[in-house]
């Protein structure tokens, strides 16, 4: 059973930020109102279980009741038949808020070993994302694509807006891996590519500090379609952090344009970068890279000619490759969310 003190304090501060929001005080109105908003989901839990509690309390007291007796012989199976759900709902209700979950993301795709083959598959999960997200009714805006001779992409970054993006996409990142017969191949041979995937939490400039001194900013020249689209203009802007050396090109045709889209990507970079050291040092004793975000981990296979997709981390396998492809991603996502919470109920003691 959930401890019920603990049930009472979250019960108490809901209602102390509802008075306050009541009585008209305007001091960190915005704080107060961001916070009764993440606690009103927690609260209404809290009351329908301690309110189901009371309830199996007093139909308990009925059996001892001769009057009342055959009433609570039928209700108290049903009452108690409710207990295990709602003590699994209040478990997740409690459980610690990873902030940033509510945030658009930032997807970045890189091809990795395959050559050609990795480009054209880093295409394919590029599409797999896209309708994923279309499918969720969030927004997908390519603010980088870089496209290889093929058809396929040799680096890509895309803006995705909506309802807990980064909650539900943070799990993809690390190495995908495809094996497939590439169009490349004559030989009709089952070939090993990669791609690399990178979902980073939009930060805002309240999220993190980087001061001017750190960044070293950069024009050069964009590079064009060719003809006359050759773009003559020292439009394109390279942002290099200093203390990190990351790097962050932007090649739109607007040098305006492009510092907002370097800046917007180096924030998201910096910030998950700090979220890493945080995540490494509460998990130093453990090997879990679910949510982590550890770009080196190979997380999943797609396996073409048997029509197989496998998550390594939580040995999954769904023979449904094709809907797969097609963003149907729900079953594979909802999996690692549920994982990824046990784990968390098991380091909370819960």
């Amino acid at each position: 059973m959930v401890p019920l003190d603990r049930l009472q304090q979250i019960t108490e501060r809901f209602e102390y930020l509802e008075a306050r929001l009541a009585s008209g005080d305007t001091e960190d109105f915005a704080g107060i109102s961001r916070e009764y908003s993440e606690l009103k989901p927690v609260a209404d839990e809290v009351t329908a279980y301690v309110q189901l509690i009371a309830d199996v309390d007093e139909a308990r007291a009925m059996m001892d009741d001769p009057e009342l007796r055959e009433l609570a012989v039928d209700e108290l199976p049903l009452l108690e038949a409710r207990l295990p759900d709602a003590e699994a709902s209040i478990k997740l209700a409690l459980l610690p808020r990873d902030a940033a979950d509510a945030k658009p993301a930032m997807l970045e795709i890189r091809p990795g070993t395959g050559g050609d083959e990795a480009a054209l598959f880093a295409g394919d999960l590029l599409n797999m994302y896209r309708r994923y997200a279309e499918g969720r009714g969030w927004t997908f805006d390519l603010i980088e694509y870089q496209e290889s001779e093929l058809g396929g992409v040799k680096a890509v970054t895309a803006h995705i807006k909506g309802q807990n993006v980064f909650a539900r996409m943070k799990f993809e990142s690390g190495v995908h891996r495809v094996q497939r017969v590439p169009v490349t191949e004559s030989g009709g041979r089952v070939h090993t590519s990669a791609a690399t995937v990178a979902v980073l939490p939009e930060a805002e400039e309240v999220d993190i500090d980087i001061p001017a001194s750190d960044l070293r900013l950069d024009t050069m020249r964009a590079s064009g379609a060719g003809g006359q689209h050759v773009n003559t203009t020292d439009s394109a802007v390279r942002i290099t952090h200093i203390p990190t050396g990351i790097i962050v090109v932007s090649a739109e045709k607007s040098q305006h344009r492009n510092r907002e889209i370097a800046m917007q990507v180096m924030r998201a970079r910096l910030y998950d970068l700090e979220r890493q050291k945080l995540d490494d040092e509460r998990s130093a004793d453990r090997k879990s890279q679910i949510g982590s975000g550890d770009r080196s981990e190979r997380i999943r296979t797609y396996n073409f000619p048997q029509g197989r997709m496998s998550d390594h981390r939580i040995n999954l396998t769904l023979y449904k490759l094709d809907q797969v492809m097609q963003g149907d991603l729900d079953e594979t996502i909802d999996a690692l969310t549920a994982d990824a919470q046990a784990q968390m109920l098991a380091e909370q003691g819960l």
